[in-house]
């Protein structure tokens, strides 16, 4: 019937096999179950089937996280792209994400279709985006102001060459929402190669049975609706297996680094205000109050002084005069991790001139 599920492979053999079996001879059969009997033994039937390894598909145990997350970005993405581009609004969803043989991909593909061959550098490789006709159909239906009373649904033809341009701006929009979708996980750039309509000329495999991950989104415009593919070789990502397996992964060290770079900056462009004591004297308020003019306080000059930022100690300098002006001369960086530990000279902060200065 119609409706059954085809035979596999295994189904056939074994009908084969039975076909080409001689039957055993009954009282044969009569005294193998007599002996099963006797000893009490259950036998299983075991089915043997020859190895070919060209025949054997790879199984992917791991699910890629990161890659749905992906998924996600490029859907939110590329809805804000055909909104500026259709100026209506387009609800894009994941419907699904398959690991299959490539064999399997292409016979499920309808022709003629448009495939377009993109490269992702630097990883190895190509992949596809697949846009379906009823989804060319639908866009232009939009972009030209109609209300999709006119498509055709089993519509086959080879696109016109309006239809290209348009495929060309949807699909450029499509290859930069994907790899503004990737930017924080790894860097991509995607190109266009070609497009085709059939998939026995867009082969991005080098074997029908190597395995491809075929992502399936859906797109609805108003009372439209279509599904588009991306679809790319497994061996393509695999070197990014463990960032894709790993949520944590997703962008983490990068995003570190351009915040730490961020703030690197930032500390470096803002001002700090550098001040140096010179020297303390006790002195009791009485004394004070009963100072005329002329009067001496007198003074032991320190050998070096310490400048402070904020009340923190950051340098051990000598004093002396430049330019007539008293400054400073780096002896010693106490914060050793924040500045580098060369000499330097620098200005005092009142920057008074030198005969000022000058000991009684």
């Amino acid at each position: 019937m119609s409706g059954d599920k085809p035979l596999s492979q295994h189904d056939i053999d074994q009908l084969l096999g039975a076909i080409s079996k001689p039957k055993a001879p009954a009282q044969d059969v009569k005294t193998s179950t007599r002996s099963e009997r006797s000893s009490g033994v259950k036998q299983k039937q075991v089915n043997e089937r020859p190895f070919d390894p060209g025949s054997q598909h790879r199984v992917v145990r791991e699910r890629l996280h990161t890659l749905e997350i992906i998924n996600e970005r490029f859907a939110r993405q590329f809805r804000m792209n055909l909104f500026n581009l259709l100026r209506r609004n387009a609800d894009i969803t994941v419907e699904s994400v398959r690991y299959q043989r490539f064999q399997d991909f292409s016979d499920n593909i309808p022709s003629p279709i448009n495939l377009n061959i993109v490269s992702m550098k630097p990883l190895r490789g190509t992949a596809l985006i697949v846009f379906p006709h009823n989804m060319v159909s639908m866009i232009v239906e939009n972009l030209f102001g109609g209300d999709g009373r006119l498509i055709s649904r089993n519509e086959i033809r080879e696109f016109t060459a309006t239809e290209q341009r348009i495929i060309n701006r949807v699909l450029n929009l499509a290859m930069d929402a994907y790899q503004e979708a990737w930017r924080t996980v790894f860097q991509i750039k995607m190109s266009y190669i070609r497009s085709e309509m059939q998939p026995k000329f867009a082969s991005i495999t080098t074997s029908p049975s190597e395995l491809v991950i075929a992502t399936t989104f859906h797109l609805e415009v108003g009372h439209l609706e279509a599904n588009f593919q991306i679809c790319m070789p497994y061996s393509m990502i695999e070197p990014l297996r463990d960032r894709l397996t790993n949520l944590r992964a997703d962008g983490s060290s990068s995003s570190d680094q351009a915040w730490r770079k961020r703030f690197s900056q930032e500390i470096q462009e803002s001002e700090v205000e550098l001040v140096s004591e010179f020297l303390q004297i006790p002195v009791r308020l009485p004394q004070i109050m009963g100072l005329k003019v002329g009067d001496v306080l007198p003074v032991e000059l320190p050998t070096t002084v310490t400048a402070t930022v904020s009340g923190i100690p950051v340098l051990e300098c000598e004093y002396g005069a430049v330019n007539d002006h008293r400054a400073l001369r780096v002896e010693k960086v106490l914060e050793n991790h924040v500045m580098p530990t060369q000499k330097r000279e620098i200005g005092s902060v009142f920057k008074a001139p030198a005969e000022d200065f000058e000991n009684e």
